[in-house]
């Protein structure tokens, strides 16, 4: 018989300063569904990036020009441009529903517009300020990589840092970072969702599959971030997984997300 087993990995910490929140269940449901809507927009820039390179570098001949590539947010689709080393855009993928294949693709060279080049001016911005100033305590572990997701808001932007990896049977959840930005592109404050990188492995020390994943959060951090969503949501399908775990401390509570359900369940016990 194939054996299976549940990976626990618990990341605790003892703060006597930090003091219990405390919130009403439909609070947490407001929460918590606020967080599902920003987890789901993060998969979507983080998934159409994924497709969108890997078509790009099997396309021989964009292959050769390809520098870097940039993803945003226009009306309901989202837009993964594929720049050379001069950044014009030399090819162009549009995701709108399904982030598994690209909707439309675009082949014809050209500048770019208005919005892109400002939205990279302020990315260029951010990642630069951030690499200036140590106090973000901003690192990357050898084997990962850091990954970038700007999005505009009221009076500003959210610029989200994730940890991914290409490295067989983990999923990297934590070494994650949000800083919100002004409409000048400065930082007015920052936060990491997790203390550091929890390297979850998805086999066993015996060839295990692992069939759910779970982690606890610091109680500066109440409740299951928008990036735990995404990443589990782009690891975990590899995988055959389909939820895992949040225990916050802060609420005393377990936040368990569901792929297929993509939902979020609450409750006092595992």
């Amino acid at each position: 018989m194939k054996k299976y087993y549940i990976l626990l990995i618990a990341i605790f910490t003892i703060s006597i300063a930090a003091a219990q929140e405390q919130f009403t269940e439909k609070q947490i449901k407001v929460k918590t569904d606020s967080i599902l809507i920003e987890g789901n927009l993060l998969y979507q820039f983080e998934k159409s990036a994924w497709i969108a390179t890997d078509l790009t570098r099997e396309n021989k001949k964009v292959k050769k020009e390809f520098k870097s590539y940039f993803v945003y947010l226009k009306l309901d689709t989202i837009k993964t441009i594929i720049l050379n080393k001069d950044n014009k855009c030399i090819y162009e993928y549009s995701f709108i529903n399904n982030f598994d294949k690209p909707t439309l693709e675009n082949s014809n060279f050209r500048d770019l517009n208005t919005i892109e080049s400002y939205l990279i001016k302020i990315k260029e911005g951010i990642i630069s300020n951030i690499e200036k100033n140590k106090q973000y305590e901003v690192k990357c572990p050898d084997g990962y990589e850091l990954n970038n997701i700007l999005i505009p808001i009221v009076n500003g932007y959210k610029f989200y840092l994730i940890t991914g990896t290409s490295q067989n049977n983990i999923i990297p959840f934590g070494n994650d970072y949000l800083f919100n930005i002004d409409n000048d592109g400065s930082i007015t404050s920052w936060k990491k969702f997790h203390s550091r990188l929890i390297a979850t492995m998805t086999k066993g020390p015996d060839g295990e599959e692992v069939r759910g994943v779970f982690h606890s959060h610091l109680r500066t951090e109440p409740f299951i971030s928008p990036t735990d969503i995404c990443t589990f949501r782009l690891y975990g399908p590899l995988y055959k997984m389909n939820e895992f775990s949040v225990y916050s401390p802060a609420l005393s509570k377990y936040m368990k997300y569901n792929i297929k359900k993509n939902n979020i369940e609450i409750s006092d016990k595992p």
